[in-house]
């Protein structure tokens, strides 16, 4: 009896063998698509980040912005642990079809969040920092060189809304930190250095209360100059 079961296991054993060869293996798409599907991760499905999380959204962003910050995370302008092992040994070629990738998807934008705990106080000086700036102090308004709508400017200058608070006041707070850096001239060093927390958190808070606006993509240019020369304008 033992040596029957034992021979019935043999052939069972034997007979899922034979059917997993005969099984051809799952073929994987080389695309450009599957391969930026390690990014969802973090940045949310297709990189549209949602309203409650830190990274940023990827979708829909300036090609020439995505590419100068993928070649920063690899060169060392910029830090974070995740991103740098993943992109320390890209080529130039490779990040800027992921940059391609990313900045040609249009996605729907997350709801705004529905209640904030900054005061009206805080939120009006957000809004003069954003819109107006402050010409004392040598700051320009954030749409002077992000856009009157704030969705950004091509080829490099990404759009401000529709993106975590934690997120913007983390990367404010790094360039007034200067622990993050662009290529020369890298315009927002100089702006970021003239900012202060209470600037910071003012300003964060009320671009992540503002709604998208009909048409969510980068102006194709200003109307007029920049304030001061910019990297991010390089073509």
């Amino acid at each position: 009896m033992k040596i029957t079961r034992l021979l019935q296991a043999l052939l069972l054993s034997a007979w899922g063998l034979a059917a997993a060869a005969a099984t051809p293996p799952m073929q994987v798409p080389d695309t450009i698509a599957q391969r930026a599907a390690a990014c969802i991760a973090c940045h949310g499905r297709e990189g549209a980040s949602t309203d409650g999380g830190y990274f940023p959204r990827l979708s829909g962003k300036p090609e020439g912005y995505l590419y100068n910050q993928l070649l920063s995370f690899r060169d060392g302008r910029r830090f974070n642990a995740d991103m740098t092992h993943m992109v320390r040994h890209l080529s130039d070629a490779y990040l800027r079809e992921l940059a391609a990738y990313f900045a040609g998807l249009d996605l729907p934008y997350p709801s705004i969040p529905a209640a904030t705990d900054a005061s009206p106080a805080m939120l009006a000086r957000g809004k003069a920092l954003a819109l107006q700036g402050d010409a004392a102090r040598g700051i320009p308004a954030c749409a002077q060189c992000h856009g009157a709508a704030l969705t950004g400017v091509q080829p490099g200058i990404p759009g401000l809304l529709g993106l975590p608070r934690l997120y913007l006041s983390s990367q404010l707070g790094a360039w007034l930190t200067n622990d993050r850096h662009a290529l020369a001239p890298d315009c927002m060093a100089e702006v970021g250095r003239k900012l202060d927390s209470a600037d910071i958190k003012a300003v964060a808070s009320w671009l992540a209360l503002q709604p998208m606006p009909a048409d969510t993509r980068p102006l194709a240019a200003l109307p007029a100059p920049l304030p001061t020369p910019c990297s991010a304008m390089n073509r």
